[in-house]
């Protein structure tokens, strides 16, 4: 009985997981500013500053730094 439910559980995260593959034609709609986790450009500079200022990591920009804040 444990080993089928195991195996339910197993089968419906299979089943209802989100992957998908995207056609290159698909991808302008992916770019488009409606699609972007952070509305606001300004904002989410500012909240990848603070986070690079306080981690001392570039998170994915260009500049580096040693993460007292004063880069």
């Amino acid at each position: 009985m444990r080993s089928i439910r195991y195996t339910l559980i197993v089968a419906t995260l299979i089943l209802t997981s989100a992957c998908s593959t995207v056609s290159p034609w698909e991808k302008g709609n992916l770019a488009r500013p409606e699609m972007a986790l952070a509305f606001d450009p300004l904002e989410a500079k500012l909240m990848e500053h603070v986070y690079f200022a306080k981690e001392g990591s570039s998170s994915g920009s260009a500049v580096s730094g040693g993460g007292c804040g004063c880069n």
